[in-house]
């Protein structure tokens, strides 16, 4: 085991397997880590999201430091007590959000002013707040602050914005000190360019992080475009620890980016879908809102365990929804869990037995076949 708690024990191709080890506990990697963002999975109790096989949680820096207060979690005893949840938690650092949700924002070498997008009050983040914020909710792999530039975006841009991410990394370094049992992750930069993302790789690796994220992706660049980046940059990261993926995504994307060599992916897409009437399957999407859904007494998926499918029907599911009674969204957004989670179970087990590029020929060739046929 390495010094950050990482195990590698099977390589597939450039697909891995392992264990990330926490004092709250293992993390099963390829993992996929459900999206709590104020502090809760919407639509799912805590042993709810646990039970569909999810060994880590992600919650919200920006969300959490604005409503209730990092401060007020810390005297209620920390994230994990607050909100049940007694396993990993990681907690992003709050930049992409300040980029993406505040209109009046203000960035300099020091970090960015901004208002808040809930009452509109002035606040500001550093690399040195981000830390701060992140310690008082306890987190156990805390996120380096950086600049999260939209995509596409030309090379100077590009260049700037990695620049500075790499001199906050090093400021986040410094003032996340030393805290056993906990982990930092850095996030590399560099948009689509190859030598941009070697530049911030290699300044990642001479500070020296717990684990590495590929930022910067999943900001509208497309599927192509991505890939073609995960074809090189898990590559310029350390081989001996975790490559997280951040705010990724779709099932095709998830098993495309595993076979990239990524260990770690997150996303708000299996909750949101769930609470907007899309269930996703191993054939592919389903839009249980859609008349045809109306008469079929058949479940999503025959195959699947959750409790969606094991106890109700596609006409029931249908129902709930266009009644738009609350539990529509909760029945959904757990199979889609569920099936996020069986999705990387499965990876899983192929990587170990060298079987990976079965497991892609076998998930691909299902979805073409799309949803079963109406009654």
């Amino acid at each position: 085991m390495s010094k950050t708690g990482f195990t590698l024990h099977a390589r597939d191709g450039t697909a891995r397997c392992g264990v990330i080890t926490t004092p709250r506990g293992e993390i099963r990697t390829p993992a996929f880590m459900p999206v709590g963002t104020a502090a809760t999975v919407k639509g799912m109790l805590p042993e709810s999201v646990r039970a569909t096989g999810a060994d880590i949680l992600l919650g919200n820096t920006y969300h959490l430091m604005l409503r209730p207060g990092a401060e007020r979690v810390a005297r209620l005893g920390g994230l994990h007590r607050f909100m049940n949840w007694d396993r990993p938690i990681l907690t992003d650092s709050g930049g992409f959000q300040v980029m993406s949700l505040s209109d009046l924002r203000k960035l300099t070498e020091e970090g960015v002013t901004f208002r808040s997008h809930i009452d509109g009050s002035k606040h500001m983040l550093s690399p040195e707040t981000s830390m701060e914020i992140q310690r008082l909710l306890g987190s156990d792999i805390v996120m380096c602050f950086d600049e999260c530039p939209a995509l596409p975006a030309d090379r100077a841009r590009l260049e700037d914005s990695m620049r500075l991410s790499m001199r906050w990394a090093q400021r986040s370094r410094d003032a996340f000190g030393d805290r056993p049992g906990h982990m930092l992750f850095g996030i590399q930069q560099g948009g689509l360019e190859e030598d941009l993302r070697a530049e911030s790789a290699a300044a990642l690796r001479a500070i020296g992080f717990d684990g590495y994220a590929v930022g910067g992706l999943a900001v509208g660049e497309g599927q192509e475009a991505m890939f073609g980046v995960l074809d090189f940059a898990p590559g310029q990261l350390p081989e001996d620890q975790p490559r997280y993926l951040m705010g990724v995504g779709k099932p095709d994307d998830i098993v495309g980016a595993v076979k990239r060599g990524i260990d770690m992916m997150d996303c708000v897409l299996p909750s949101r879908s769930g609470r907007t009437g899309q269930a996703w399957t191993r054939r592919g999407p389903v839009a249980i809102k859609n008349a045809r859904h109306a008469d079929d007494p058949r479940p999503l998926d025959e195959d699947c365990t959750c409790p969606a499918c094991r106890g109700y029907s596609r006409a029931y599911l249908h129902h709930v929804f266009r009644a738009g009674e609350m539990i529509s969204g909760m029945l959904l957004t757990w199979h889609n869990l569920h099936y996020y989670q069986e999705l990387m179970s499965g990876m899983r087990a192929a990587i170990a037995a060298g079987t990976f590029a079965e497991f892609e020929a076998a998930f691909h060739a299902m979805r073409a076949q799309g949803d079963i046929e109406p009654l």
